[in-house]
């Protein structure tokens, strides 16, 4: 089982070994999206790179990154990940709308 913090939000969320993060934020009521996020996302394909979140601890935890992802955050640091190509398999902090 994977434990998800939630740093801003205060709050922990349970996954299952490989739940994506994207996923478990929304069915736990964690708003990923700044306001432009809410109207242009893509609903998780990785083409808006709107789910934006910094992985603060954990980050071992995580699948690696996807090749969507290293075009969209290539001017980000290394712990910028798109919460909908994340995969989760242990504890992790994270810190959304960084």
């Amino acid at each position: 089982m994977a434990n998800i913090k939630f740093i801003r939000e205060e709050r922990e969320v349970i996954a299952a070994d490989g739940a994506n993060l994207r996923i478990k934020a929304i069915e736990n009521r964690i708003d990923l999206y700044t306001m432009m996020g809410k109207m242009m996302n893509c609903g998780g394909y990785g083409q808006c790179g709107t789910c934006v979140v910094e992985i603060t601890e954990g980050i071992e935890h995580l699948s690696p990154r996807t090749e969507v992802e290293h075009r969209k955050l290539k001017k980000k640091p290394e712990n910028y990940r798109l919460a909908c190509q994340v995969m989760v398999d242990g504890p992790v902090s994270v810190k959304t709308k960084p």
